[in-house]
Order: C-alpha cells, then sequence, then structure tokens
C-alpha cells in the first residue's frame, strides 16, 4: 500500500501537467502541493484544515521520495489536524461573530439603517443592520475590514513610537498561510481577521512585525527587541492563534 501511494505521488509530481497529487486520509481525498524553494533548508509540511490540504516546502536539490516519505510518515498527524477544522461560520441574523475578542450578535431588520451599528445592549454586544436580508454577511465582513484599519494602524503607530520607528506602510488582505508579515521595503500586511481576536493576539502579531523593521530575521536579537516592544506574553498569544486561529479563518468561508 505504501509503495503504490508512492508510485501514484511520484508520477504526479514528477509531471507538472498531472496536477498536484491527491492521497487518502481517512476516507478523504486530500490535494499536495509541493512548493520547492532556495531558503529551505528541510522538508516541512503544513496541514490546512480550512483548505482542506497539505503543503510541502522542501529544498530545490531535495528528492520527491524524500516528499513522498515525509507525507506517508506524518498520516496520523495530517489527520488529526484536518479533524481540528471547525464548521464554516455563516453569518446572518441571529448569528454571533468575534469583534475585539468579544461576542457580538447580529440583528438584522428591515426597518434598520443599512449601516452596521455597534450597540452595547443589556444582554451584550449587537451589530445592527438592515438592508436585504440575503447581504447580510457581506456587509459585516465588509465593516469589520473597516474597522480593522484604523485600528491595525493606530497599534502600528503606538509600537513605531516605542521603537522610534516612522509608521509603515499598512496592507491588509485575507492570507490564511499567516497572521501578518513585514516586507524588506517595511510594510506591514496583516489579516483583517485579527480583528476578531481578542487585543492581546492582536498587538503581539502587530509588535512582531514592527520589531521586523529592525531585524529582518528570528534571531535572539529579533526576540530580545520583540519582547521589549510588546507588553504582553506574546507566548500566550501564539497559544490563543494556535487553539482559535482556524476558527476565524472559517468566519464567513
Amino acid at each position: 500500500m505504501l509503495d503504490r501511494l508512492k508510485t501514484i505521488l511520484s508520477n504526479s509530481l514528477s509531471d507538472p501537467k498531472a496536477g498536484d497529487p491527491v492521497v487518502d486520509i481517512e476516507g478523504q481525498q486530500i490535494p499536495v502541493r509541493i512548493k520547492r524553494t532556495a531558503q529551505a533548508r528541510r522538508i516541512s509540511l503544513r496541514a490546512d484544515a480550512v483548505r482542506r490540504e497539505i503543503r510541502i516546502t522542501m529544498p530545490v536539490y531535495a528528492p520527491t521520495a524524500a516528499a513522498l516519505d515525509f507525507v506517508t510518515q506524518k498520516r496520523q498527524w495530517i489527520a488529526a489536524r484536518l479533524e481540528t477544522s471547525p464548521a464554516t461560520v455563516q453569518i446572518g441574523h441571529g448569528a454571533q461573530i468575534a469583534f475585539i475578542g468579544e461576542p457580538h450578535r447580529i440583528v438584522w431588520s428591515a426597518a434598520n439603517s443599512r449601516r452596521v451599528r455597534r450597540i452595547d445592549g443589556e444582554a451584550g454586544f449587537e451589530l445592527h443592520l438592515g438592508g436585504p436580508e440575503d447581504l447580510v454577511g457581506q456587509r459585516i465582513l465588509r465593516w469589520l475590514r473597516e474597522e480593522a484599519r484604523p485600528i491595525f494602524s493606530e497599534d502600528i503607530a503606538a509600537y513605531c513610537r516605542k521603537a522610534g520607528e516612522t509608521p509603515p506602510a499598512l496592507s491588509i488582505g485575507d492570507p490564511r498561510s499567516r497572521w501578518g508579515s513585514c516586507s524588506s521595503r517595511g510594510t506591514i500586511s496583516l489579516s483583517w481577521r485579527l480583528v476578531m481576536a481578542p487585543a492581546f493576539v492582536r498587538r503581539s502579531v502587530i509588535a512582531h512585525d514592527v520589531a521586523h523593521i529592525r531585524h529582518m530575521d528570528h534571531s535572539p536579537a529579533f526576540y530580545g527587541w520583540f519582547d521589549e516592544l510588546f507588553e504582553g506574553d506574546r507566548k500566550a498569544a501564539d497559544r490563543w492563534l494556535r487553539a482559535h486561529g482556524t476558527a476565524l479563518q472559517m468566519v464567513g468561508r
């Protein structure tokens, strides 16, 4: 069985026209995406519970057989990782969505304004809006993206003042593989979904990227500077993202 799996994957990977190989994980057909890069020093594997796919990054000189061995060795881990994926969160009247770490109930009424309003009611926070009911999800997601920019910009400015740096350009997107990054040109890119996370989690990601303005690596000097900038427990923030990050990725999918 193992040899047959290797043969199927090897044939698929050696011929780019054959498309991505597919492996059977607990009865599910999971595609395998392989990326060779000069920066890779070892083979690494990621099971994406949101996209339902396996991603392998490996050195350009590494043989395909090594990647296939890695997949087969990690089959149980891959199955467990894929099982952690929560259900897709549909956004509509009566549903709950997080904003700055707090649950918000969505309240739609044809009598409400189309503009989303955040209400601090007796039963907790609510997001009120009107307009066509079938567009509620789109408008809530758009509202979250719009709210994210000033919140992120304020955090970046605060950490840049502390670091003695000029605030860089901010790019907001919806990447699945990372929450934030800082380019060599100084642009900070963030996932809008961080606006749903608790403040200490969001600020940890942003402090991490501001620290990269001075240290474009993950050296001890970088982490020392990161710890100097960030007022909280970065390891606790990392644990929160590992536990709840996939759920954030499922909102509105």
